[in-house]
């Protein structure tokens, strides 16, 4: 079945760098199916400005309440999150229940926060008329948790298309009900680097000829491997540097779901969080917190490399070293954000398999990375 086509794509277990190169294991996205992409316009000032937590939030927001469609519909969609926004990959009979969710969560989002969250969709089949490209494959990057990887240069023909001036947005009015954010949880304070690491590193990789981006994510990601070790070694997100928000924190959760304050609900959330403080001393909390970090979404490949990692200053200098000779050669542009904190913003649907967490570097490292990285867009 057509909706069902993410869903049944195998689940790739064979290395990252392994994968990238294997033409074979990706696959044409439909062409019936849509791209949707959410951005907060202006989110580089709403950052600088001190909003990044904001900014996160209202990013997180926007996949939380796509997924939620999907998953009422038993249908499972790839999305990427990129710290000020988000892309998704929707099946044709999702699209309309999605831009209708998303212009009301952009409505709120302005009322609330004074943010302007961009939407916008485009067909895939007009990205490949245009001549782009968008291959994907499911990658098991955790035993219980699988990413898609997308190559090509698709997702980023559609970004540009709908950042443009001349994009018309599309006449979706906002939905009537009520939107569903269940699951959408910002309770995790800013995470320091894990005992022994030094910093925490955003970066962007973008490969000039998106003809050859696999082998030159590929060199990229294997030296990631010999710089800092396996994806495990520089894991931003450790189970001994998790803290609670405080009662800030839950303020601004409460704000992003609901609109408004209510006490009520402020209470309760705060009741969660002591429960859950009793929760993760028993052996099923425990293995949530190991699920937890297993199941951080700190790689993005959709067309470009954008992950957050976790290491020395030694480790990050030599990795730039390597990044800055492959720009000279004129292979890629990369964009790198340094901080002393990861972020985390999470979708719980359960307890058990059914949560996913979105990591950035904290300062907005996603947003300050791309920054540097169309910067020199703009020199060359």
């Amino acid at each position: 079945m057509p909706d069902q086509f993410y869903t049944q794509l195998p689940v790739n277990t064979v290395p990252l760098g392994s994968l990238l190169v294997k033409g074979a294991l990706f696959h044409d996205v439909p062409a019936g199916w849509h791209v949707v992409i959410t951005d907060i316009k202006n989110s580089t000032k709403a950052v600088l400005n001190g909003s990044h937590q904001d900014v996160n939030l209202i990013a997180t927001g926007s996949i939380v309440s796509v997924l939620n469609i999907a998953f009422g519909a038993h249908i499972e969609v790839p999305f990427f999150f990129g710290g000020d926004g988000a892309t998704f990959i929707v099946p044709p009979s999702l699209i309309n229940k999605v831009m209708r969710a998303l212009a009301l969560y952009k409505k709120n989002t302005l009322a609330n926060f004074g943010l302007e969250l961009r939407t916008g969709t485009i067909p895939v089949q007009e990205i490949y008329a245009n001549d782009c490209a968008i291959k994907i494959a499911k990658f098991n990057s955790a035993p219980s948790f699988s990413i898609p990887i997308v190559l090509g240069n698709g997702l980023s023909y559609a970004e540009q298309f709908i950042k443009g001036e001349d994009y018309l947005l599309a006449e979706h009015p906002p939905q009537e009900e009520e939107l569903d954010l269940t699951g959408m949880q910002c309770r995790w304070d800013r995470i320091a680097p894990p005992q022994y690491k030094e910093e925490v590193v955003t970066l962007l990789v973008v490969a000039h000829d998106s003809n050859r981006q696999a082998p030159i994510f590929q060199m990229v990601m294997n030296k990631m491997d010999e710089l800092y070790g396996p994806p495990s070694n520089r894991q931003p997100i450790s189970i001994a540097r998790l803290k609670f928000k405080t009662t800030f924190g839950l303020v601004t959760e409460i704000r992003a779901r609901l609109g408004r304050i209510k006490i009520l609900a402020l209470c309760k959330n705060w009741l969660v969080n002591l429960g859950a403080l009793v929760y993760f001393r028993t052996q099923k909390g425990k293995t949530y917190l190991e699920r937890l970090v297993e199941m951080s979404d700190t790689l993005v490949i959709d067309g470009k490399i954008n992950t957050v990692i976790s290491g020395t200053a030694k480790q990050r200098s030599d990795l730039q070293g390597f990044l800055d000779e492959l720009e000279r050669s004129g292979d890629i542009i990369y964009g790198l954000h340094v901080s002393n904190a990861s972020v985390m913003s999470c979708y719980v649907r359960d307890l058990q398999d059914g949560h996913i967490h979105f990591v950035d570097g904290s300062e907005g490292g996603y947003t300050q990375a791309a920054r540097q990285l169309k910067a020199k867009l703009v020199i060359k």
